[in-house]
């Protein structure tokens, strides 16, 4: 069996990371502004203030797209582009943006996926508090409510919250990504207020006629670094329970499979968290091994590392049965509460050059897609319903904290001259899609 009659074949990116344009027709300091500017947080000093200059070389980029021949792109809105101040006032430029390139999406058939918020908080919010407020939920939700009334006739998939896991964890606990804040085990509100906001932001898209609403996830299969050990396994259900669990268990009627600080959560909350939604977006790059925490630990587990599998150029290990393994996996934990699935982020990063010809041969990368598109049709033979995948990225582009780095793409960018160049993996993914078609 192949995949379903009418699979989406997508390509993902993130404003941040793409767009550029950070001081341009209105759009205000996001908490990525303030945390790539500050010394030493991102590698090399580098910052998104151009990053791929998409903002204005969308044309090309959705011509590339066409070229590809992707069913829909999954792209987000940025939050200080459209509320500099991430409440009150509209940006009407900000706004008109986005106009712009979904209609460009829709001359040339392709669906446009918005993600409301793919980790750029409006700077004047963390000002007030950021996440660990309940009244940043509020406003997310009057965001959602301008993107959908501008956008919403034209764009039919919404995806709220992306990786929800990343924000509380790397930007509120650790301190690795913006906010760069260092609460540990403190930062459990963020997770409530985020669950939240995408609740009360589903609400406003639907009275705005949304038809198809998602939350993004990303998804670690926890592997006890010693099965038969008591303590390892109790380690990497902790793990399980923090980073996979936490975001999805709610969302689905479940409740929260953790405890969270008395008056976080209050009367109402989890009827609005747990609205029914049309998808759950699954983002999947590397399994994580976990085993008993060592004495004084702030944390349930120690991460410790994957050593018998091959890596990508950061290191990651690749294991695409880890994510045949987490389909079946949500599909036998939450069953028919499960909505279908989409695969809404899976790639890898390899150091890509320009050959001498002019060609990007991203030979490992082929390999990586290939293994873990095979992993989806497995789990969707076996009965999981798996509707559409996105590979990421579109383009190399901004990595968070690694700078310029990691490539991600299917094309390569040169980001002094912002040219171009289609990889091999881009003339492989083309051809996969238009074989599905024949």
């Amino acid at each position: 069996m192949g995949l379903p009659a009418g699979f989406q074949w997508g390509v993902a990116t993130a404003a941040y990371q793409i767009e550029g344009a950070v001081a341009e027709d209105g759009r205000g300091p996001s908490t990525w502004d303030t945390f790539a500017h500050t010394p030493g947080r991102v590698a090399g000093g580098h910052t998104g203030d151009v990053a791929c200059d998409h903002y204005h070389r969308w044309p090309e980029d959705v011509a590339l797209m066409a070229d590809l021949g992707v069913d829909a792109y999954r792209f987000s809105i940025a939050w200080p582009r459209v509320q500099p101040a991430g409440s009150g006032a509209v940006n009407p430029k900000g706004l008109d943006f986005y106009e712009r390139l979904v209609d460009g999406l829709l001359e040339r058939g392709i669906a446009p996926a918005a993600t409301l918020y793919h980790w750029d908080l409006p700077q004047p919010l963390e000002d007030a508090g950021g996440w660990m407020e309940r009244d940043t939920a509020h406003r997310f939700a009057e965001f959602a409510h301008l993107a959908a009334e501008r956008l919403g006739d034209r764009v039919a998939t919404w995806i709220t919250l992306n990786e929800p896991v990343v924000v509380m964890a790397y930007g509120y606990a650790f301190g690795v990504y913006a906010p760069g804040r260092t609460l540990m085990l403190d930062a459990l509100p963020v997770a409530h207020h985020q669950l939240l906001g995408h609740g009360l932001a589903v609400r406003a898209l639907r009275e705005h006629g949304a038809r198809q609403v998602g939350l993004t996830n990303h998804y670690s299969p926890a592997w006890a670094r010693d099965a038969s050990s008591d303590a390892d396994r109790r380690a990497a259900g902790a793990f399980d329970d923090l980073m996979n669990r936490l975001f999805t268990d709610p969302v689905l009627g479940g409740g929260y499979p953790v405890e969270l600080p008395a008056g976080v959560v209050r009367d109402g909350d989890l009827a609005v968290i747990s609205a029914p939604i049309d998808f759950l977006g699954v983002n999947y790059y590397q399994p994580t091994r976990l085993a008993a925490p060592a004495e004084g630990s702030p944390l349930p587990f120690d991460m410790v590392g994957i050593e018998e599998h091959p890596k990508t150029g950061m290191g990651w290990p690749i294991v695409p049965d880890a994510l045949l393994s987490l389909l079946r996996t949500l599909d036998t934990t939450y069953g028919d509460r499960l909505p279908p699935l989409y695969i809404t982020e899976n790639g890898c990063s390899f150091p890509d050059a320009v050959g001498p010809d002019g060609t990007v041969d991203d030979a490992d990368r082929i390999a990586f897609l290939d293994a873990h598109i095979a992993a989806v049709r497995t789990a969707v033979d076996e009965g999981v319903d798996v509707r559409g995948y996105f590979a990421w990225s579109l383009m190399d582009n901004f990595e968070w904290a690694e700078g310029y780095g990691p490539r991600f793409g299917l094309v390569h960018v040169d980001y002094a001259t912002q040219r171009r160049t289609p990889k091999r993996s881009f003339a492989w993914y083309r051809d996969l899609i238009a074989a599905s078609r024949a």
